[in-house]
């Protein structure tokens, strides 16, 4: 079980709060798009690994998204915030809402 990884020369640990920048192709045009929200899980080795970021919509729906480490896509990540967690995998947080959702 996985605490922490590297991913693009940073280093991103379970229950820190990310912005991670991935590009997308809308016909001719490559696009960028941002998903800032807090990592709930790092998971696999090697070139499988990957990390899920989860994050509340405006209207309370939680959303996640798995990112795979070595994908081309990803861009950037930028690590805006660090909650120390003592669980390598948070998905409580799934059933939990606010800010005493990390206090676990």
């Amino acid at each position: 079980m996985a605490l922490f990884t590297k991913v693009k020369d940073v280093d991103v640990h379970v229950g820190d709060e990310v912005k991670v920048t991935t590009t997308y192709k809308d016909g001719e045009k490559l696009k960028k798009q941002i998903f800032a929200g807090i990592v709930i899980a790092i998971k696999n080795a090697g070139e499988n690994k990957s990390f899920t970021v989860r994050k509340m919509s405006t209207s309370g729906i939680g959303i996640e998204r798995i990112f795979p480490v070595s994908w081309p896509m990803l861009e950037q990540i930028v690590v805006t915030k660090n909650h120390p967690v003592r669980r390598a995998k948070l998905y409580y947080m799934r059933t939990h809402v606010g800010k005493g959702a990390l206090e676990t």
